[in-house]
This record gives C-alpha cells, structure tokens and sequence, in this order.
C-alpha cells in the first residue's frame, strides 16, 4: 500500500462521519522551514484530493447511513416536510438513516434512494419512510427535487392549538418583537411556538440552498418582528442564524413570511445578509 494511501486510510479513521475530509497544514510544526512547509503543504493537497476522491466514489452505489452524503440527502428530506406540513406545533426533524443509494442521471444530476425515520418533535412521534432527493448539476443546477411523504405523522391534531395562538396574535394590540432565546439562554413556554415558526420558516431557505457541498442547521432566531397586515395572515420578519457545517460558517439571513393555520407559511422574501462574524454554534441536530 503506497504512503499516501496510508496517510488517506488514517484522515478517515479521525473524521468518519464528518463532513471536512481536509488535513490542515497548520498542523504541521512551527520549526519547519519554509522550504519544508510548502512541501509539506503540496503533499497534504495532494492527499486531500486523494481523500475527495474517495468521498466521491463513496457517495455513489451504496451509502453508508453514518456517513455525511446520505445524512446530508436526508436532511434536505427534513427541510422539504418542514416546508410542505410544518407548523407552530407540527416541527420534523431527521431521526435517523437506515440505508441509502446514489446513482448518477444522465447530466441531470445525483439522485439518492433513502430509508429514513423522520421524527415530530412536539409529539416526540416517529415515522420510517421513502425518500428520493434529486441534486441538480449542470447551468441549471437549482434546488433540490424531493419525494417523499409522511402519513401518520399528520394524523396528529393540531388545529385547536394552531387557532388558538392565530387568535391571540391577530387580535393583539401590541405587535410581537423578540428575540429567541433569549439573552440568558432560555425560551418561554408561551414563546416556543416562535421558535418552531423560525426552525421551519429556516427550512425554505436551507432547502433552497442546499447541495452535495452543504449541509445545514439553523442555530439561532435573531430577532422577530411581527407586521400589521390588513388581510387574514399573520406576518413577520424574522432574523435567521444558520450554521454551514462544511464550511463552519454562520450565514445570517432575513425572511419575512406569513402563517396562519389555513394557508400555514408563505415565504415573501429571502435575503442573505452580510456575513456575521459570531461565534460558531455547537452541532444542532
């Protein structure tokens, strides 16, 4: 076995499951010389496109569940049921992967085949289903194309909830303005269902965004605001956090949406902000 494979071998053991494969050359000593280091460098990119290679090769065929490019394929699943059945008191979230495939489609992209269990969160209630996510390539690459859909998880009642909380918003004098949590780490029970408004208002923009190099979580509400509006929704103007694991970047976004039970989230507007130079969350499942 040559060196480099040795070298690549034991990248993976120490990142199994982690979605950056690269060897940094800041790990090298602070007494090499400068000679040394840009060989050292060389033979570390080397490597790394060695260790990219790999992971291309292990993202087609059979997909290991543990692995980041099956769980990165099924969290865009989570985001596509947050942004078709998602409410105040309905959240999905990505329990676990029990096997996946990848193929390529002529040059429309990477389709993965998945077996997932996909778990409510409010209800604490899971579901096992069948997915596909199409990733697009090419000039036109967009979005992701998903199917997949969740019986039983919707049979669960909400509408007493949803209504109630439609009434006490639209009827309010004063118009919401917060921030989640709050600046002691806490959120109020009264105020939940605007985090879970965030967490799946947030999935629209990660579902947009989302790639075979992505592979987000949403870590923080900013701030909420909530506008008057002169028809039947509710509407607000959300600042989002949301942490891109593969680049260890906090990208902060603006949305402004409307919910109200009958038409549940109607997303307006999506901006991406500046980037945000805060300090990196911890990994959000």
């Amino acid at each position: 076995m040559s060196l480099v494979m040795v070298v690549v071998l034991a990248a993976f053991a120490g990142v199994t499951g982690s979605p950056c494969a690269t060897i940094r050359p800041e790990a090298a000593s602070l007494d090499v010389s400068n000679h040394s280091s840009s060989v050292l460098q060389g033979q570390q990119e080397k490597v790394s496109a060695v260790v990219k290679a790999e992971e291309d090769v292990m993202a087609t065929g059979e997909l290991n569940p543990n692995h980041y490019p099956a769980r990165r394929a099924a969290q865009v699943v989570q985001h596509y049921l947050n942004t078709r059945y998602g409410s105040p008191y309905r959240l999905f979230g990505l329990h676990r992967v029990h096997s996946g495939h990848a193929e390529d489609v002529a040059d429309t992209g990477r389709k993965y085949k998945l077996e997932i269990t996909v778990q409510e969160f409010i209800s604490n209630t899971t579901e096992k289903l069948s997915a596909e996510v199409l990733f697009p390539r090419g000039e036109s690459q967009g979005s992701p194309q998903v199917h997949a859909s969740c019986q039983e998880l919707l049979k669960i009642s909400i509408k007493s909830q949803e209504e109630a909380l439609y009434q006490q918003y639209k009827t309010n004098q004063s118009l919401l303005k917060t921030h989640l949590p709050d600046s002691y780490g806490n959120i109020e029970p009264d105020m939940q269902p605007f985090w879970h408004l965030g967490i799946l208002a947030s999935s629209f923009i990660m579902l947009n965004e989302s790639n075979e190099n992505t592979l987000y979580n949403m870590a923080q509400v900013a701030n909420i605001t909530q506008l008057a509006t002169e028809n039947d929704q509710l509407k607000f103007d959300y600042g989002i956090l949301l942490h891109e694991m593969v680049s260890q970047e906090i990208i902060h976004w603006k949305l402004l949406f409307t919910w109200s039970p009958s038409e549940g989230v109607k997303v307006l507007q999506m901006e991406q902000l500046p980037r945000c130079h805060c300090e990196k969350p911890p990994n959000i499942n």
